[in-house]
């Protein structure tokens, strides 16, 4: 591992940042959702997961929730269900109708075999100990629980990878800038499978591949500036790169019609 590589997933995963900057609030999450608006197909996230649970019964826990999406759309759906949502945030658990819980993913204060299902949603590259967390999620999983699981792939949104460092490199001055922060590296799906088969035994993997066009720079730059908590890790002035990459990216749609993303994520469903 080189150093970059571990300052960047040291930053990722530090917990001051996540409760006091990244996730203090649902602002950053919401500006990350939102461009999802624009995918197609458009998949209904919340949806498959209620789809994927409809046999499970009793306690859902969801560890990580943050804003709570998908822990509002279960109590919608599966009233039948009781849905508690965890997060290492207190701000943003203010968001989340209770029951919620204040509590780190790596150290998850239930009883064994206490939940019929277990959510880990966009959350697993967050945590300091990644092994360790997916053997605390199957401890309190019972015996025929599932666990749901979710990530982008490595090659998800590299447009928005090459626009950044293109950016970067136009505010130093150079060919090409540092690499924009990413989340879902640590726990990509090309490594989700390998980490979590350590202790589940059957996983099934729906990807959900899509594309995003726009005509309008505003949701791609507010998915940029959304990293805003990993600035010092950016190696270039973060609003100055983020301003710039606003005009590649105003100059890209007046020129082409529109700005193309690619996106891939999935979600894995597990079980012993």
């Amino acid at each position: 591992m080189t150093s970059n590589t571990a300052q960047h997933d040291a930053a990722v995963s530090d917990k001051a940042v996540l409760r006091h900057s990244a996730y203090a609030d649902g602002r950053h999450l919401a500006a990350r959702q939102s461009i999802y608006r624009w995918q197609q197909p458009r998949y209904d996230l919340p949806g498959i997961v209620v789809e994927e649970l409809a046999d499970s019964s009793g306690t859902v826990l969801d560890v990580g929730c943050g804003n709570g999406r998908f822990v509002d759309r279960l109590r919608r759906d599966r009233p039948d269900l009781q849905v508690v949502g965890v997060d290492i945030s207190a701000g943003i658990l203010a968001e989340v109708e209770k029951p919620v819980l204040v509590a780190d993913a790596q150290a998850l204060p239930f009883a064994d075999h206490s939940a019929d299902a277990v959510l880990a949603l966009h959350m697993l590259y967050h945590v300091g100990d990644i092994e360790a967390t997916i053997e605390g999620l199957a401890r309190v999983l019972r015996p025929d629980g599932v666990l749901l699981a979710s990530t982008n792939s490595d090659t998800d949104k590299c447009e928005l990878d090459r626009l950044w460092m293109q950016a970067a490199g136009d505010v130093l001055g150079v060919p090409e800038g540092p690499p924009r922060v990413s989340l879902s590296s640590r726990f990509s799906l090309e490594k989700a499978v390998g980490y979590l088969g350590a202790t589940f035994g059957d996983i099934r993997l729906r990807e959900l591949p899509g594309s995003i066009e726009l005509t309008d720079p505003a949701p791609l730059i507010a998915h940029l500036a959304s990293y805003e908590a990993w600035a010092s890790q950016c190696g270039v002035p973060f609003e100055e790169t983020v301003g710039r990459a606003h005009e590649i990216a105003a100059d890209t749609i007046a020129n082409e019609g529109s700005f193309k993303i690619t996106c891939l994520g999935g979600i894995l469903v597990c079980r012993r």
